[in-house]
C-alpha cells in the first residue's frame, strides 16, 4: 500500500496544528512544529496556494520546490539559486526573475 504524499506550506501546517490543538492536547513535537510555523509563516494559506500554483507553471519547478519557495519567499537571485543548489540543472536568469516576480506579487 503506497502512502500519499501531499506538500503543504508552513501556513497550512500552522492552520492544521491549531485546529488539532482545539480538539486535543498536542504532542511535544507538534507543539514545537506549531511554534516554528507561527514564527516563520509569513503569508496566509490562500496566498500560498495561489503562489504555488503559479510557480508550478514554470517548467522546471516541481511541487516540493514550489512549496520551498513559498515558505522562504526569496528576495534575491542568490536565494533562489541556493534553493536549487543541489540540483543537476541551473536555472536561467529569466526563470529566476520570473520566480522573484511571482514572490513579489504575493509578498
Amino acid at each position: 500500500m503506497e502512502e500519499e504524499v501531499r506538500y503543504v506550506s508552513l501556513s497550512e501546517v500552522k492552520n492544521l496544528l491549531e485546529k488539532e490543538q482545539k480538539k486535543r492536547e498536542l504532542t511535544y513535537e507538534q507543539k514545537l512544529a506549531l511554534e516554528h510555523a507561527k514564527h516563520f509563516a509569513q503569508i496566509g494559506v490562500t496566498k500560498t496556494k495561489q503562489m504555488a500554483k503559479e510557480l508550478l507553471e514554470i517548467e522546471r519547478i516541481t511541487e516540493p520546490f514550489a512549496y520551498k519557495i513559498v515558505d522562504i519567499l526569496p528576495m534575491h537571485p542568490e536565494e533562489v539559486r541556493a534553493i536549487f543548489a543541489k540540483e543537476r540543472f541551473t536555472l536561467e536568469d529569466k526563470e529566476i526573475k520570473k520566480i522573484l516576480d511571482i514572490v513579489e506579487k504575493y509578498r
